[in-house]
């Protein structure tokens, strides 16, 4: 175990230097410069450059820039929040859209699962109807269409909460968002439950404990459960990822002060600093949890071995 959790760290890192480093480059391909105020004359975009050490080759800027980086230092930003350090920005707005993104993939988790074991468990053809329809709708729909709807009828019709997000109340300016994400999620995982859940039930070990007068609520929990979750953890951690970056468009609509709005605002500056920083962060938070799923595959089903030998 300690081995494998060894060669899959070094991995990350190497996969991590080669994403900053194509990170660089794209963003010296991309036209126009975080300086395109037309008050700026020539000069003093090139002071401002020399200030910043973009008049530097880009692999003196791009080596610079991982010693800064380890030591926890992400650069300033240019034209955002000029010389306001990124971390600053970051820790200002990053707590808003994880918290967000979890309690959707939360939220979409427990009905997806709840969803995809009844329709396997209880063969009923009304029960099937209602969800093939709710998934097609989850999967089919974007959530920005489900964020319009939401705020039509909850939030402009019946007035139960806020249309735009409200910092004085943010755990319940929240639910809109969080409602509006949180369905392609229990799409996803629920159509993925239902087809492990269908094939456990047809195992013979659960056959066997029907037959033995096994109580359905024991069979369910133990054996239909805990054997349909090694591909639904799959797709949660992939989920849980795409939330955190696919929450742009949501994050506009309702005005949540959070990393996507941030980014958005990062691409149509060319403020370079603020976004690799944050591309950085998403590729690492992809990475990490990509390893924290390995073992929790291990943690769920004891057959699975890392590296093809017994842990």
């Amino acid at each position: 175990m300690g081995r494998y959790l060894r060669k899959r760290i070094i991995i990350s890192v190497v996969i991590l230097f080669v994403i900053l480093l194509v990170l660089f480059l794209l963003m010296q391909l991309m036209p126009g410069s975080p300086f395109n105020d037309a008050k700026l004359s020539d000069e003093q975009v090139a002071s401002l450059k020399e200030s910043y050490g973009l008049d530097q080759p880009v692999i003196v800027q791009f080596f610079r820039y991982i010693g800064k980086m380890l030591k926890g230092d992400l650069g300033v930003s240019y034209s955002i929040a000029p010389n306001t350090p990124i971390t600053t920005l970051l820790v200002n707005r990053f707590p808003v859209t994880l918290r967000i993104g979890f309690y959707s993939l939360i939220l979409g988790t427990a009905a997806g699962l709840v969803l995809g074991l009844i329709t396997a468990f209880f063969r009923s053809r009304a029960i099937k109807v209602i969800f093939n329809l709710v998934t097609l709708l989850g999967i089919a729909v974007p959530s920005y269409l489900f964020a319009i709807f939401f705020s039509w009828v909850l939030g402009y019709k019946w007035n139960v909460f806020p249309l735009l997000y409200d910092f004085r109340s943010p755990a319940y300016s929240s639910v809109m968002p969080i409602l509006a994400m949180s369905l392609s999620v229990m799409a996803v995982v629920g159509q993925f439950t239902r087809s492990e859940a269908e094939d456990v039930i047809k195992s013979d070990y659960v056959q066997l404990a029907k037959c033995t007068g096994m109580k359905s609520s024991t069979i369910m929990t133990k054996y239909i459960l805990r054997n349909s979750l090694i591909p639904v953890i799959t797709v949660i951690a992939s989920l849980l990822v795409s939330l955190l970056t696919g929450s742009l468009v949501i994050e506009k609509m309702f005005a949540v002060p959070g990393i996507g709005g941030l980014l958005t605002e990062a691409i149509s500056s060319n403020d370079y600093s603020v976004v690799i920083a944050l591309s950085f962060v998403y590729s690492a938070l992809y990475i990490v949890v990509m390893l924290i799923l390995d073992i929790l595959y291990c943690i769920v089903d004891p057959r699975v071995r890392l590296g093809g030998k017994p842990s």
